[in-house]
């Protein structure tokens, strides 16, 4: 019988997956540091001028619902007043999610999102650890908006011609 006291089943409304991600490991993938400052030498006052440039890489992994985001990090220091370079810092940073529940259509958008977003604090870490111990002061990155970067990547894909 049913809540209401009658006897017909009520129309429940359609549930929509539960979703399921968890992180099953991080790990650096590439790394490289030149601490170009120290090899060259720098004359006169320095004044920092940092561009960070972040890409991401997504793959599907043999067992089923495991997926590798990759974050790739290429951060390049110059001074403002010469233009010399002062650092050349370029991360892989990986990650190895469980991803299930999300719909087919949703899965690339989540994978350039959602999954960044859980790894980025480490690799945050580990740049401001790399750029202090190699000799600067530590860098920390601002936060990545993945959302704005995935739609800004979309619309750039759309305005390209069909090759």
């Amino acid at each position: 019988m049913a809540e209401n006291g009658s006897t017909e089943p009520q129309a429940t409304p359609q549930q929509p997956p539960q979703i399921n991600m968890r992180v099953l490991g991080q790990f650096i993938r590439d790394m490289s540091f030149e601490n170009i400052m120290a090899q060259k030498g720098v004359s006169g006052e320095v004044q920092p001028d940092v561009n960070v440039q972040v890409n991401l890489d997504a793959k599907k992994r043999p067992v089923d619902d495991q997926y590798e985001v990759i974050i790739k990090l290429e951060v390049n220091s110059k001074n403002k007043e010469t233009g010399e370079s002062l650092f050349l810092l370029e991360l892989d940073y990986a990650g190895i999610f469980l991803v299930q529940g999300v719909p087919e259509d949703q899965l690339h958008p989540f994978l350039m999102i959602e999954c960044p977003r859980m790894i980025f604090p480490f690799l945050r870490r580990i740049v401001s650890d790399t750029t202090r111990d190699g000799g600067f002061p530590p860098l920390n990155l601002d936060s990545i908006d993945f959302m704005q970067m995935y739609r800004n990547e979309i619309a750039r894909r759309q305005q390209q011609p069909d090759a």
